[in-house]
């Protein structure tokens, strides 16, 4: 592991395993291991500007942030939930945590576009969107010129995220066709979906974005698995959190694990990790602390891998296994006048 410096001191250490050749058919890769600043947006959006600019500045084409990293994962807290009951303290933490979230699109969407553009990357941010007042657990795609593609919401929260978070829907699972490669994103245990994965290698994801927030080590399993089921690349980038990077007690609490934290106890220890479509790791996973992780994508590894193995290709029996993706987008109130004045006088 070789801890490269950036020109005029680096805000974090880059940790670089990718090869030293670089060709057209080679993308440069950086998933980003930090926490975020919690509470704090602007100043989430300040870092993320940071790392951007350093990721840029080691030549990265394609940056990709952890899982909620604007407006944070919210570990450890349980919102004051119990079964048929919320406490005050609870309410109060969501309402902070609503105010933290940000509106797809607004104005910290524009400034994300802009720094894109600025450092000429592909850029893929995990965030917290907030539709009135709920909230979803987002991935937001942006180009290299500057332009919002798109975004993706998480399918299916996890356990308690359940209670501060929506379901996404069929639309938002996009595969952006780019001149890098056409890219896309999963988020967390949503991984773990195989239908939802199958839908994904249908449209013809290569590079497969995986942001999250599972530092275990049998999430390395899950992410190497759909390297190779889907021959494609697979970036996954989590947070590197410690006790302090989250307010204090008694403003935000560790249930159940509080007391037995310090300032410098890590809650959360990464495991970003870039694994090529043969199962190869190309650079992680990285456990050590905040830090760029990078490699350089041979996109011809995609073709030479799935020679042997296309599941939705040669690999596939659609007479026998099938899938249908409902990729409408669904609402619970449709209003007859909207729709007539969108769709125009029928005949």
């Amino acid at each position: 592991m070789e801890l490269v410096p950036a020109a005029h001191g680096p805000v974090i250490a880059e940790v670089d395993m990718g090869a030293d050749s670089f060709t057209p058919t080679v993308v440069r890769a950086t998933v980003v291991q930090a926490s975020t600043v919690f509470y704090d947006t602007p100043a989430t959006l300040d870092k993320a500007e940071r790392l951007l600019a350093e990721a840029a500045g080691y030549g990265a084409q394609l940056v990709v942030f952890p899982e909620a990293f604007v407006g944070g994962y919210p570990r450890g807290t349980n919102f004051g939930v119990t079964m048929a009951s919320r406490t005050a303290k609870g309410k109060e933490d969501f309402r902070k945590y609503h105010a933290s979230a940000i509106d797809v699109p607004g104005p910290e969407v524009d400034r994300l576009a802009a720094m894109a553009g600025k450092y000429k990357v592909y850029l893929v941010m995990g965030v917290i969107e907030r539709d009135g007042y709920t909230l979803y657990c987002t991935v937001l795609f942006f180009d290299s010129q500057g332009r919002y593609l798109g975004k993706h919401r998480k399918l299916v929260p996890t356990a308690m995220e359940r209670s501060i978070w929506g379901f996404g829907d069929g639309s938002t699972t996009p595969v952006f066709e780019t001149p890098i490669g056409k890219l896309g994103a999963v988020i967390c245990w949503e991984n773990r979906m195989p239908l939802l994965r199958t839908a994904m290698y249908a449209k013809g994801v290569e590079i497969y974005c995986a942001p999250t927030a599972d530092p275990t080590k049998i999430w390395q399993a899950s992410m190497t698995h759909i390297a190779l089921e889907g021959g494609c690349f697979v970036l996954s980038a989590n947070q590197f959190c410690q006790r302090k990077d989250y307010p204090p007690p008694p403003e935000y609490v560790f249930s159940g694990t509080e007391k037995d934290l310090t300032p410098d106890s890590v809650v959360c220890a990464g495991g970003s990790v870039i694994i090529s479509p043969s199962g190869t790791v190309l650079a992680g996973p990285n456990y050590d602390g905040e830090a760029l992780i990078s490699a350089d994508l041979d996109l011809g590894e995609i073709a030479r891998e799935k020679f042997g193995f296309d599941v939705v290709g040669h690999y596939s029996r659609p007479e026998v296994l099938s899938l249908i993706v409902r990729d409408h987008p669904t609402r619970p109130v449709t209003f007859t006048s909207t729709s007539e004045k969108n769709d125009g006088p029928h005949k």
